[in-house]
């Protein structure tokens, strides 16, 4: 079986409100020692994993390209030296529009780079406003232009819906401005409000009013209407591809297959059992700099659990689960009301189904 690689790269330019990944500002003094901590890192768990064949390797973060070409560099080299990564493997990064251009990008793609997902959000000034991003709309525009003037024919825009003062009418101008671009993928998230961040603390005071779930879901079909009729196969929940373009390393999650996190906070799963990384970044560094492997904490699965998981996972997708896993008498008012249907022994949700796709899961699985 195939693995993932997941690489977490915690800086950022400036830490957006509603942000609940382990990101920080500020600390761009500690890149060196950061990479020097990755390639620890990668060689203190790469005998673990001499068994396993990488096929993607997905830079996340934070922003990876807020550390240069140069340094990214040395760091997928390491990463090929440690591990058995196929020649063919897909290999992302995220970014943030002003942090990359046509050079950047150039370089990124002479490094075995082949797909660029980047943080576009919205195409309206308010709606990023709203969100606390610091690029305009015009700066996806010209990184967009940039990476496909550099060579990359697989881009991702990442997209949010539902943020403060978003009306269904920006929505649907942002997805199609989107579509003008013709990203070979693109993923479109619902905001979600998280209580530590300081969007969640302001929503909590009401000084801001939390997304309207109404609205959010009437996005969420303007999404499926826009982005289908362009082409797009709606592959998973929140992402969207032109066909052969699916994200393998997000695929890879979904499918439960084993994926290894370096950096801090990361997180990995092999054979039911998932593991994390400390979080803070210098705590993980001292700890690979003693020669240890930084695990913060780890849960194992128990068969039902791991059951449930599978279950959630594959309704999540379009491979659905199989028919076989349900019975009748719970699949059939679910297909007699358009939220399932059946395809080639399969229970796949439709998109409508994908809404409620917690209900679906409650549903199939109830005992």
């Amino acid at each position: 079986m195939t693995a993932g690689l997941y690489v977490h790269v915690p800086f950022c330019l400036t830490r957006c409100g509603y942000c609940d990944f382990n990101a920080y500002e500020g600390l761009d003094g500690l890149k060196p020692r950061y990479l020097a901590g990755l390639i620890a890192e990668a060689a203190l768990t790469a005998p673990a994993w001499i068994d396993e064949s990488i096929d993607s390797v997905f830079l996340g973060g934070g922003t990876p390209t807020t550390m240069t070409p140069g340094q990214l560099g040395l760091l997928l080299a390491a990463l090929d030296s440690s591990f058995t990564i196929d020649r063919g493997a897909e290999i992302t990064i995220e970014a943030n529009p002003d942090t990359v251009d046509g050079p950047t990008l150039e370089a990124l793609r002479a490094e075995g780079v082949d797909r660029l997902s980047m943080g576009a959000q919205s195409f309206d000034r308010a709606v990023l406003d709203a969100l606390e991003r610091i690029h305009q709309p015009e700066a996806v525009v010209r990184a967009f232009a940039a990476a496909r003037g550099s060579g990359f024919d697989n881009v991702n825009l990442d997209l949010i819906y539902g943020a403060h003062g978003e009306t269904l009418a920006s929505w649907e101008a942002t997805l199609q401005e989107t579509v003008a671009l013709a990203p070979e993928h693109v993923s479109a998230y619902a905001l979600t409000i998280e209580p530590a961040t300081p969007l969640g603390r302001a929503v909590a005071a009401g000084r801001v009013p939390g997304p309207d779930p109404d609205l959010q879901a009437d996005m969420f079909l303007a999404a499926c209407r826009i982005l289908g009729d362009a082409g797009y196969r709606h592959y998973e929940v929140s992402n969207w591809a032109r066909p052969g373009f699916e994200c393998r390393h997000n695929l890879g999650y979904w499918e439960r297959r084993p994926y290894l996190g370096l950096g801090a906070g990361a997180h990995s799963y092999r054979e039911d059992r998932r593991w994390w990384n400390t979080r803070p970044p210098v705590e993980y560094l001292e700890r690979v700099e003693r020669g240890e492997v930084p695990v913060g904490g780890e849960e194992r699965l128990e068969p039902s659990d791991a059951y449930l998981e599978e279950v959630f996972l594959r309704l999540r997708t379009l491979e659905g689960i199989p028919a076989a896993w349900v019975d009748d008498g719970a699949a059939a008012p679910l297909l007699t009301s358009g939220l399932l249907e059946e395809r080639a022994d399969a229970l796949v949700p439709t998109e409508r189904g994908m809404l409620l796709l917690n209900e679906l899961v409650i549903a199939l699985t109830a005992a």
